[in-house]
């Protein structure tokens, strides 16, 4: 932010899903000549959402970017890039202020995401990629960890959703973040210290 001679740095991110982590192949978007405009709205998503919880005077003159590339989709991507991308900001900034690059932490709280809908008539939960095509009612929601939103985005899929079951959805989103956060803060600290049954147990969940 230098030349914009602004106090403090900048994090953004980016988003993409591979080309095999969906059932059907999906083109890379460099194949089409830019971004699609799914991707792109998921990625300002990310980074507005990270941003909220970081002071970014903190950040020093730098400018931190958080890739987040989907190796696997079954519904909920862009609440799982929000989720993982706080611990790889988490992680990023320990390093920093270890280094001894950054005089203060910058991250004022964690961030979590998850999705909520309506399927069969029930309030689900993190919906699935089979739940989430057949959702009435689809919600994403981004919450820190003391329970303030940072951003709500819900919908009837050619479908309307009265209020108490809104606030079905948005209690199960406050139950889920809650449950995240605590493997968020688990995930950080242990970094860098993966044992060999977190390998063998990520290798069994793409072979499913």
């Amino acid at each position: 932010m230098r030349a914009q001679k602004v106090e403090g740095g900048w994090l953004t991110a980016e988003y993409s899903m591979l080309p095999y982590s969906t059932l059907e192949r999906k083109p890379r978007d460099i194949s089409r000549g830019k971004l699609d405009g799914r991707s792109s709205e998921i990625q300002r998503l990310i980074g507005r959402s990270l941003r909220a919880v970081v002071d970014l005077k903190k950040v020093g003159q730098r400018t931190i970017w958080i890739d987040c590339d989907v190796l696997q989709a079954d519904g909920g991507t862009r609440t799982a890039a929000i989720t993982g991308g706080c611990v790889a900001m988490a992680i990023a900034f320990n390093k920093l202020m270890n280094e001894g690059k950054l005089k203060d932490f910058p991250i004022r709280k964690l961030v979590a995401a998850v999705s909520a809908g309506i399927h069969e008539g029930t309030p689900v939960l993190d919906l699935n990629y089979v739940e989430d095509k057949g959702a009435t009612v689809d919600f994403n929601v981004v919450m820190t960890e003391t329970q303030e939103f940072v951003e709500v985005q819900g919908s009837g899929e050619e479908a309307v959703f009265s209020g108490d079951q809104m606030s079905a959805m948005l209690d199960l989103c406050r139950k889920g973040v809650n449950e995240i956060v605590s493997l968020q803060k688990a995930a950080i600290l242990t970094a860098d210290k993966a044992a060999p049954a977190d390998l063998s147990s990520l290798m069994a969940a793409f072979k499913r």
